[in-house]
């Protein structure tokens, strides 16, 4: 036979696209030809693959060898082909047995010695190939991450010489079947969180409703303390969840680890992150840091200090939950449900309103303070539902050898997940998603509250936007006090944490 098949799949996204991995040996000039849009990382497997299938102990066909990655319009990349395309060539050369390769989907990178490597996007490949009924052979690294996809069948493979050996025999080892791993709650405890009682407020209501929080305080007070322990305040992840959180995972990081499973992501990107870091890209575009984040916390910390145009592009996955991502060769779209927590001072100095021992410390010029502040704009502002001051601690509380009993996150997590319980059972989704009729059906109000919500609009000039979102924050609000009716004091509570001079 001088014509072998071999089936693979191509990472697109979070898609893992069919590739049909065709080699032909034919008499000529020695060599071997990549075609089918192959980038650098591919073309750079000839020589793996030669090196390899010598150091397993075969021959290396002395003919030339036309390798055709089919859809020839789909762009491949990494080296996930190096063992679908060795597999091919000693196939097409009669020196393995081809009987198995047409039941099967392969990934995986070859080292020059034939030991197999992890690839990325093992996970999103073992979803898909269920769809044309074959199994996935995978680096023995993946098969853990492979095996939750559940109606999957996934064989591991250590190298290419050992794998070989199975396809004579006429067998391939499978991977034990395994249950994904109960989610295990762990991570900082707010209970470790002395005072700060109205930021601990906000941190509960942002957990019950999803929605987005901005603390300010001076350097010190806490407030990247807090937003650690929101993760430890959400319910687990559902199946589906889960799923699509390791799917991320597997192509954006260096796979997944199984042992996070359920477990809700929590980002913290450096301030010196550049747009294509938060949003992705790249020329075969990757998940930035808002997606990576997707089902989880998204933590800016020193918000101001990030640069305006990346932060502006936070604006448009903030309202619709995914970024698309347009480039000259393809076009991808990348969920981004992620919730936002971020963290400034109120000046540059930092200790503008700071009413402790520090109290007067602050030598910033309104001018200074103003250009700050300046740094975030409105419309990006007016689409966070919570903005809380954070003032500094009385150093007596903190030096108090028995602190007063305070609750843990598992306490608060129970009101947190009865109230999402309620938002579901009332409106199929969390508050801080929902849409306008739902909202107005929902959030019925009073005369005293509408009055009430009408009178702050116009003092504090808030839009129509702020208005809904003033009164999500408000559903929450009854929500975590297990009530049906919105009150004016909900609406009140709400409207406290409407954006106002930090520190006034």
């Amino acid at each position: 036979m001088s014509l072998a098949i071999v089936h693979s799949r191509a990472q697109n996204g979070l898609h893992a696209e069919a590739v049909t991995v065709e080699v032909h040996l034919a008499p000529g000039i020695p060599g071997l030809a990549i075609v089918g849009l192959p980038e650098a990382a591919v073309r750079e497997s000839r020589d793996r693959v030669r090196a390899a299938i010598v150091n397993s102990g075969y021959q290396f066909p002395n003919r030339r060898i036309t390798v055709n990655l089919a859809p020839a319009d789909l762009p491949k990349e990494g080296g996930r082909f190096d063992l679908p395309i060795a597999l091919g060539v000693l196939a097409a050369s009669g020196q393995i047995p081809p009987t198995l390769l047409a039941q099967l989907e392969i990934l995986g990178e070859l080292s020059l010695t034939g030991e197999i490597r992890a690839v990325r996007g093992a996970l999103p490949a073992a979803l898909r190939c269920t769809e044309t009924g074959r199994a996935l052979l995978v680096p023995a690294p993946n098969v853990a991450e492979a095996a939750l996809a559940e109606a999957a069948t996934v064989y591991g493979a250590c190298s290419l010489g050992a794998l070989c050996t199975e396809l004579h025999e006429n067998r391939l080892t499978r991977a034990a079947a395994t249950s994904a791993p109960a989610p295990v709650d762990s991570g900082p405890d707010l209970a470790d969180v002395r005072g700060q009682l109205q930021a601990r407020r906000a941190l509960e209501i942002a957990a019950a409703g999803g929605h987005s929080l901005l603390m300010a305080g001076p350097p010190g007070s806490g407030k990247s303390m807090l937003a650690q322990r929101l993760p430890g305040l959400l319910p687990s992840l559902t199946q589906a969840e889960s799923l699509d959180v390791a799917a991320i995972a597997s192509i954006g990081l260096a796979g997944f680890d199984p042992a996070c499973w359920g477990r809700r992501p929590y980002r913290a990107p450096h301030h010196t992150a550049s747009a294509v870091a938060l949003v992705g890209g790249g020329s075969h575009p990757r998940p930035g840091e808002i997606t990576l984040a997707h089902g989880g916390v998204l933590f800016l910390d020193e918000l101001p200090e990030f640069e305006r145009h990346v932060l502006e592009v936070l604006r448009e996955p903030l309202e619709s939950g995914r970024i698309s991502i347009s480039r000259a060769a393809r076009q991808v779209e990348f969920p981004a449900r992620f919730q936002l927590v971020a963290a400034m001072n109120p000046c540059p100095c930092g200790y503008l309103g700071d009413a402790g021992p520090g109290a007067g410390r602050c030598r910033c010029t309104p001018d200074q303070v103003t250009r700050y502040r300046g740094r975030l704009s409105g419309p990006l502002l007016d689409r966070i539902d919570l903005h809380v001051f954070v003032p500094r601690l009385d150093p007596a509380a903190l030096a108090s050898q028995a602190p007063p009993q305070i609750e843990s996150s598992a306490d608060v997590r129970q009101r947190v997940c009865a109230a999402r319980e309620r938002q579901r059972e009332r409106a199929g989704t969390i508050n801080a998603l929902l849409g306008p009729k739902a909202l107005d059906r929902d959030a019925a109000l009073d005369d005293a509250s509408r009055q009430l919500l009408l009178t702050a609009m116009s003092r504090l000039g808030l839009s129509a936007r702020a208005y809904h979102r003033v009164l999500k924050v408000a559903r929450t609000i009854a929500d975590l006090a297990g009530v049906e009716s919105l009150a004016a004091a909900h609406i009140a509570e709400a409207l406290r944490y409407r954006p106002v001079d930090q520190g006034s």
